[in-house]
C-alpha cells in the first residue's frame, strides 16, 4: 500500500463518509417514496401488498388465486399467465419488473370456442399453462383435459393473441410445456389426467413441430412416478450446460413437495431430486411453477400454495444452483432439500421500482370492464352494458334456465379473485327490477355460497341473506334473513377475516351499515378458490326482466 499523510487519510475517510451519507439518503428516499406508494395503493383497493418498501418482500407476492403459475423474462420485464378453467376471459397476463410487484394486463383467451362454455363447466377448460418467448413471439400452451392440447401466440403480451390451434387432439393430456432446442428441433412434456385417460404420476416427451403447431409422434415416458413421485404432473422444461430438465410437482396439490429431473439426452434418462417442501413452514405444497433469471443473473423460483377457500395463492423463492442441480427457498434442516420463505430480500433487477398489486378496484367510469374481472362461463352482451348509464355497470337480470337450481349452473355471474386473508368488499347499486322475486346481490361463490342481495316484494323491496351449501349438488338456497326497505338505491357488503369467515352488511347511506343473517365459511369453488361475484336474476323464465346498475365496488383492509 503507498505511503500516505494524514491529510490524505482523512480526505478518503471524508469520501467514505460522503458515500455513505449519499447510499443511506438514497435508501431513504426509496423506502420513504415506497412507503408513499404503499399508502396510495391501499387507498385504492390493495387489501394484500407483498413489497415491504424496504428491499424485502413478504410471501405470496400474489395473495390470490393464480392457480398453476408459469413466467418468463423477457429483458427488463416479467409475464405470468395461470389457469383459468372455465372463467373467461382466460388465460389471464400479468407483468411485473421486479418479479414481487405485478399488475393484469390481458387474457390470451376471450372466449372458448366451445359452445358448453356457454353455460359454467365447473373445474373443466384451461389447465395449467406455459408460456415461452420464441423467435419474437410469445407463446402459450395449455392442456384442456377433454379436449387437447392447445396453443395460442402473440407479438405483445398485452395482446392481441391469434385464435387458439388445437396442436394435438386428445383426453387427459394436461400441463404441458414446449422447448425449442439449440438444434432448431422442439418437443414437448406433458402429464395425464387420470380422470379422462386412466393414467397419472408419468410424463412424457413428444417431438412438436418447429413452428409448435403440432404434435409430430405418439412420444415417450421419460418418467414414471407411481411408486417414488406420486402426482407428478405440472411439467416445465428448460435447459442449461448441456442439461435438460423437467421441473414437476408431486405427492398432491395440497400436500406436496417440488422435484426436478435431469438428462444430458430429451428422452433421459433423468435423474430427480427433491429441491422443495414444507418442512418446518406453514406453506403447504410448495410446487408448480416457473424458473426464471434476473438480468443480474439471479434465479428464483415462482409456485403456488393452495391455501382452500383462498385458492392458490403465488410465491416466490429464491433459489441457486449447485452442481447442476437448482436449490430453492432456504434449507432450515440441513437435510439438503429447500423450504419456502417468508420474508427475503427482494431480486435485483439493477434499479428499483413502483409497488404495484393486481387490480381489484371498479368505478365501472370505463367503456371496459376492468381486467380483474371474469364471469363463470363465456361472457355475452346481453348480461351487461357499460354505456346505459354512463358511469355504472349495468347487470341485466338473467332468466333461469328450465331446470334451474341455484346459481352454480348460471353463466352470468360476473367475479374476481379473493385478494386477502382479512379485507372488505362493498358495492354500490341501484335495483330496478320488473319481476316479483327479482334479485341482484354481492355473493361469496364456491361449491357452498352465500350472499347479501336486493329482492323486490310484493310491497316493495328487502334486503335478503341467502346460502346454499352444496350448490353444485343441485341444493336449493336457504333464505336466512331479511329486512323491509322502502328504496332500491343500497350499499352491499360482505367482511371477511383469517380463516374465510364472512359476515354480510348493508347500508342505506353508505355510512351506517347493519349486520344482516350469519357467519359464512367461504368453501373453494372447483380447482378455484371462492370468488367474490356480482348478479342480477329473474325467477321467471317467461317474463321481461329488469336490470341494476352497479355504481362502484371497493376493497378496504
Amino acid at each position: 500500500m503507498p505511503n500516505m499523510n494524514n491529510k490524505t487519510i482523512i480526505f478518503f475517510i471524508n469520501i467514505a463518509v460522503i458515500i455513505s451519507v449519499f447510499q443511506n439518503l438514497n435508501a431513504q428516499n426509496i423506502s420513504e417514496t415506497a412507503e408513499v406508494e404503499i399508502t396510495n395503493l391501499k387507498k385504492h383497493g390493495a387489501v394484500w401488498v407483498s413489497d415491504n418498501g424496504n428491499g424485502t418482500y413478504s410471501n405470496p407476492i400474489i395473495n390470490a388465486d393464480y392457480s398453476d403459475p408459469d413466467a418468463i423474462r423477457v429483458g427488463d420485464d416479467f409475464y405470468m399467465t395461470s389457469s383459468s378453467f372455465s372463467n373467461f376471459p382466460g388465460l389471464p397476463i400479468l407483468h411485473s419488473k421486479d418479479l414481487v410487484n405485478w399488475e393484469i394486463i390481458g387474457h390470451a383467451v376471450p372466449k372458448y370456442p366451445y359452445k358448453s362454455f356457454n353455460k359454467p363447466q365447473h373445474g373443466n377448460g384451461i389447465w395449467a399453462p406455459s408460456i415461452r418467448y420464441h423467435h419474437g413471439e410469445y407463446y402459450i400452451y395449455y392442456g384442456d383435459p377433454d379436449y387437447g392440447i392447445f396453443m395460442t401466440k402473440a407479438k405483445n403480451p398485452a395482446g392481441p393473441w391469434s385464435s387458439l390451434v388445437l396442436v394435438k387432439e386428445a383426453k387427459g393430456w394436461i400441463d404441458p410445456c414446449p422447448l425449442w432446442d439449440d438444434d432448431g428441433n422442439a418437443y414437448i412434456v406433458h402429464a395425464w389426467a387420470h380422470s379422462r385417460s386412466g393414467v397419472k404420476s408419468i410424463l412424457t416427451v413428444n417431438k412438436l413441430s418447429k413452428d409448435g403447431t403440432k404434435i409430430l409422434d405418439d412420444g415417450k415416458m421419460v418418467f414414471d412416478g407411481r411408486e417414488t413421485e406420486p402426482t407428478i404432473e405440472g411439467p416445465k422444461f428448460y435447459k442449461r450446460y448441456g442439461f435438460y430438465y423437467i421441473f414437476a410437482p408431486a405427492g398432491g396439490v395440497k400436500p406436496g413437495w417440488q422435484v426436478v429431473l435431469r438428462s444430458k439426452n430429451v428422452y433421459g434418462p433423468y435423474e430427480i431430486k427433491k429441491v422443495l417442501e414444507q418442512g418446518s413452514t406453514n406453506i403447504n405444497g410448495p410446487h408448480q411453477g416457473a424458473w426464471v433469471e434476473t438480468q443480474t443473473g439471479q434465479s428464483w423460483f415462482l409456485h403456488f400454495q393452495d391455501r382452500y377457500a383462498y385458492g392458490r395463492v403465488v410465491l416466490l423463492e429464491p433459489m441457486k444452483w449447485e452442481n447442476n442441480w437448482p436449490t430453492m427457498g432456504v434449507d432450515y434442516d440441513k437435510n439438503g432439500i429447500g423450504e419456502p420463505v417468508s420474508e427475503y430480500p427482494k431480486p435485483d433487477v439493477g434499479k428499483t421500482y413502483p409497488v404495484e398489486v393486481p387490480q381489484t378496484n371498479d368505478e365501472f367510469n370505463s367503456y371496459r370492464l376492468g381486467l380483474q374481472w371474469q364471469w363463470e362461463a363465456n361472457p355475452n352482451p346481453k348480461y351487461f352494458s357499460l354505456t346505459a348509464t354512463k358511469g355504472n355497470l349495468r347487470l341485466y337480470s338473467q332468466n333461469p334456465s328450465a331446470d334451474y337450481k341455484n346459481l352454480w349452473d348460471v353463466p352470468g355471474l360476473l367475479g374476481q379473485k379473493i385478494p386477502a386473508d382479512k379485507f372488505s368488499v362493498t358495492v354500490k347499486l341501484k335495483f330496478n327490477p320488473k319481476q316479483i322475486g327479482e334479485r341482484t346481490g354481492l355473493v361469496m361463490y364456491g361449491e357452498d355460497y352465500a350472499y347479501i342481495g336486493v329482492e323486490k316484494t310484493n310491497n316493495g323491496f328487502k334486503i335478503i341473506q341467502n346460502v346454499c351449501n352444496e350448490a353444485s349438488k343441485e341444493k336449493k338456497e336457504e333464505e336466512v334473513a331479511s329486512h323491509n326497505i322502502n328504496n332500491s338505491a343500497v350499499y352491499l357488503r360482505i367482511n371477511v377475516e383469517p380463516g374465510a369467515i364472512c359476515t354480510f352488511s348493508y347500508s342505506i347511506d353508505g355510512k351506517r351499515f347493519t349486520n344482516l343473517g350469519k357467519e359464512f365459511t367461504a368453501v373453494a369453488g372447483r380447482w378455484v378458490g371462492a370468488r367474490i361475484d356480482i348478479f342480477s336474476f329473474a325467477p321467471d323464465i317467461n317474463t321481461k326482466t329488469g336490470y341494476a346498475d352497479y355504481d362502484w365496488i371497493r376493497f378496504e383492509q
